[in-house]
């Protein structure tokens, strides 16, 4: 297994010479940057994951990692060794793509031995490493059958296989392995991969841009945003501490809410009500002249379906139940904002109720990122 870094590295699928500039909004990839400027460092034998909306670079980064695409500036890393020149079949990576890429005319076996073969392993060989590694993805009772007969989830168990059964592997890279299998298997299946990578001690990357499958799967992750990072952390630094409202939004069922203000004598001032500060969060903000963005988890926001002092009346829009909460979706004029209440809370759609915004949950943005001091 190998520490993976990545310094300055950027990647245009645009021609011409490389030039280092920031890829504006709204412009294309095919005359930006896909990658722009990213550096990152995933330790050997963790577990990660490139979190992110479609497009915003995910697959390219993972492609350029495994050394398909030839980045067009900055290095890539593996245990300090510069590997951005070299081949795909050089970095001795295991990728795994969307959809299962397996030998039909194989049998399971078949597929699991093909790279020690073209490597010339001995045949008693090959069947003692097959063997170790189909009883890890719990493959052994099909070896010998038709990979035509089996599901999509056991495909991309040969998938990974075909990768593990090479000793020598840098990481193992995802890309999105769950989009093709049943939802009732995805638990299942993404449970296995944390197994495997925990028992062989693998550096693993996985790609999706689905919150709920990087945050259960990975100890670190990354989330991206046009070619860029956003923040790196853990799940819970991600929720509790997000960078950018971007951050905040993205992370979370449902994201934060995110509300315009300004700083307005010893007040935040949303338009349609004001809030008081306290004197501490009230000087921070002072030293950054506004706007500002003001978020507040809905799990923090607390709402009230009677009067109370010091809260803001609201107007509750929607509620929706999910059995163990209900998410309420609340108007004051132009601002909606969305709270996750008890599951017996008496909320009814279309009367008033009363909201309030504990400051020790709020974080403020200026800028896209976030003021800690």
């Amino acid at each position: 297994m190998a520490t993976i870094e990545l310094k300055n590295l950027s990647h245009s699928y645009g021609s011409g010479l490389f030039k280092i500039k920031k890829k504006k909004k709204g412009q294309s990839e095919e005359n930006g940057f896909a990658i722009n400027d990213l550096n990152l460092r995933w330790e050997d034998g963790s577990a990660n994951a490139l979190l992110g909306p479609s497009g915003c670079g995910k697959t390219t980064l993972l492609n350029i990692i495994s050394g398909l695409i030839h980045p067009t500036g900055g290095q890539i890393l593996f245990n300090d060794n510069d590997v951005t020149r070299q081949t795909a079949e050089q970095r001795h990576i295991a990728q795994v793509f969307q959809f299962p890429v397996i030998y039909d005319s194989m049998d399971v076996y078949g597929n699991l031995a093909f790279p020690l073969r073209n490597d010339g392993w001995k045949e008693a060989e090959i069947k003692e490493r097959v063997r170790e590694i189909a009883a890890t993805l719990e493959l052994t009772d099909f070896l010998h059958s038709s990979v035509a007969k089996l599901t999509p989830a056991d495909k991309q168990k040969i998938c990974l296989g075909r990768g593990l059964v090479r000793p020598k592997i840098a990481a193992v890279l995802l890309d999105e392995p769950l989009t093709v299998i049943d939802p009732k298997q995805q638990w299942d299946l993404r449970r296995k991969l944390r197994l495997v990578q925990r028992q062989l001690k693998l550096t693993m990357i996985y790609v999706t841009h689905d919150q709920h499958e990087a945050l259960t799967f990975a100890d670190h992750v990354t989330v991206m945003s046009e070619g860029s990072v956003s923040q790196t952390g853990t799940p819970e630094e991600l929720h509790s501490d997000p960078a950018s409202p971007f951050v905040g939004f993205f992370i979370g069922s449902p994201g934060m809410n995110i509300l315009d203000c300004t700083l307005q004598g010893e007040a935040l001032d949303f338009g349609e009500f004001r809030l008081p500060l306290s004197p501490g969060l009230r000087a921070r903000l002072a030293a950054h002249p506004g706007p500002f963005k003001y978020g507040i988890r809905p799990e923090a926001v607390e709402v009230s379906t009677e009067r109370r002092e010091g809260h803001q009346q609201f107007q509750l829009l929607t509620v929706e139940e999910t059995g163990a909460y209900q998410i309420l979706t609340l108007e004051a004029g132009r601002l909606r904002i969305k709270a996750r209440v008890a599951e017996l809370m008496a909320a009814r759609e279309g009367t008033p109720a009363w909201v309030s915004f504990p400051e020790e949950f709020v974080k403020v943005f200026k800028d896209n990122r976030r003021i800690d001091k």
